[in-house]
């Protein structure tokens, strides 16, 4: 029997704002306070000389360095030098780390770093693992305007218990996550429940994007204007991005929920437009 999430109590709230105050996260949002089951997001602007520190409990966690270098001790694992880049817009991909449940962290960095959390309940396996630049399989996906680059940074395929993160790049003036997709009923093999996160980064401070997240029936259905450091969250429906001309974006996908399994539906009003094979193996 297929379970859907499609029902009264989704906080109308899905635009988050990154916080402001220089002690603070930029971003902070709990499973609990997004109103859903698994999935907690933090994005962190560290200062050079300072860190973070995460007791051990229940959590699966990936540590991702967005922007900058940091060191991570992760239990008795110590991980120096994770990270690749200055923008997200530069060079390869991030270095990461996937924290097994019931390990403490803590993360330090001398140069300053943007820094990315998600955690969710542990799952099986639970591992702690490094995740290298050379690690993660990059895709160009889609064709024309809606022609996009994606970074798999821990794939449906990849070793970790809840956990599912992509980074995606989209030139100014083009569509993304298209065509419009739901996945929020956990109904396999046709379609797995997954929470998700967009967070965003522009190549100029000034850009944009229009982010779309509605259902068949309209009982949600919201358009957001996503600036650099914004946070969406998709509890349920559809969702689709477009990115305004001159203006190249980029988001941070994190996704969790009761099984690995990144299987979702097209809109079918627009499924004559999809132009990727989702099956299609990834080398």
């Amino acid at each position: 029997m297929a379970v859907t999430t499609d029902r009264p109590g989704t906080p109308a709230r899905l635009l988050r704002r990154a916080s402001e105050a220089s002690e603070a996260p930029l971003h902070h949002v709990t499973a609990e306070a997004a109103g859903w089951e698994y999935l907690t997001f933090e994005a962190h602007r560290l200062q050079p000389g300072l860190g973070l520190r995460r007791e051990a409990d229940d959590q699966e966690v990936l540590i991702l360095a967005l922007e900058g270098r940091v060191s991570v001790r992760a239990g008795a694992r110590f991980y120096e030098d994770v990270g690749t880049r200055e923008s997200v817009f530069d060079g390869p991909p991030p270095g990461a780390v996937l924290v097994a449940p019931g390990t403490g962290i803590e993360v330090e960095t001398a140069g300053g770093a943007l820094l990315a959390l998600g955690s969710a309940p542990g799952g099986e396996p639970k591992v702690t693992r490094l995740i290298e630049p050379g690690d993660v399989f990059a895709e160009s996906r889609g064709s024309g305007n809606t022609s996009r680059r994606i970074n798999h940074v821990l794939p449906p395929d990849g070793e970790a218990g809840r956990l599912i993160a992509f980074e995606v790049f989209t030139p100014g003036g083009n569509w993304s996550s298209f065509p419009a997709h739901k996945h929020d009923t956990q109904d396999p093999p046709r379609e797995s429940y997954l929470e998700e996160i967009y967070y965003y980064r522009f190549a100029r401070p000034s850009g944009f994007a229009v982010q779309r997240v509605y259902t068949s029936d309209r009982s949600l259905d919201d358009t957001l204007t996503a600036r650099d450091g914004d946070l969406v969250l998709v509890p349920r429906g559809y969702h689709v991005v477009a990115a305004a001309p001159g203006y190249d974006c980029y988001y941070l996908n994190v996704m969790a929920g009761p099984t690995r399994e990144w299987r979702f539906t097209v809109d079918p009003e627009h499924e004559w437009l999809m132009d990727w094979d989702p099956t299609k193996p990834k080398t």
